[in-house]
């Protein structure tokens, strides 16, 4: 017999499995990164242009979707959509014209590299690059500034992630 899901099952099976894709991905990193530190390579030397790169990417294509770039109300649309709200339980605590301010309940980077025995100072650390990514799509809204507060990584309860229109 076919098991049917409601509504709510089926949004709250797919949160699970974009968390378990986002862990998967957390994994390859840190092992990638494990390695490149075996053959003496510093993770920040590479890992961060990667990583900003890729966010450079994502701005690009956020950008694209909007009619005003410049727009703090607008980019609040693309930045995170439903799904990603749920997966890192989101809290919209501002966003107008001026400021798009999130804090970040649950991070399963995070969740991954803890179970892969990351020590804390490692976990910050690769919290930090991954945040490069966060720092590219910034790049790409030269009207806005990113800031990034207390983190999950550091051991608090959330991730403070501040975006703010330059004066």
């Amino acid at each position: 017999m076919k098991k049917t899901y409601s509504q709510a099952e089926h949004e709250e099976l797919i949160v699970l499995e974009i968390r378990k894709a986002i862990e998967h991905r957390a994994t390859w990193m840190y092992l990638l990164l494990q390695e490149a530190r075996k053959r003496g390579l510093d993770w920040d030397d590479f890992a961060r242009p990667a990583i900003r790169a890729t966010g450079c990417l994502g701005g690009k294509k956020r950008r694209e979707k909007m009619e005003n770039p410049h727009s703090m109300e607008e980019f609040a649309t693309v930045f995170a959509g439903g799904n990603s709200r749920a997966v890192f339980e989101m809290e919209v605590l501002a966003a107008d014209e001026e400021s798009y301010y999130l804090d970040f309940h649950y991070c399963p980077l995070v969740s991954a590299w803890e179970k892969l025995g990351a020590s804390p100072e490692e976990i910050e650390q690769l919290c930090d690059i991954a945040m490069d990514g966060d720092r590219g799509i910034a790049d790409e809204f030269p009207a806005f500034e990113f800031s990034l507060g207390k983190t999950i990584a550091q051991g608090h309860s959330i991730c403070q992630i501040r975006f703010d229109k330059r004066k």
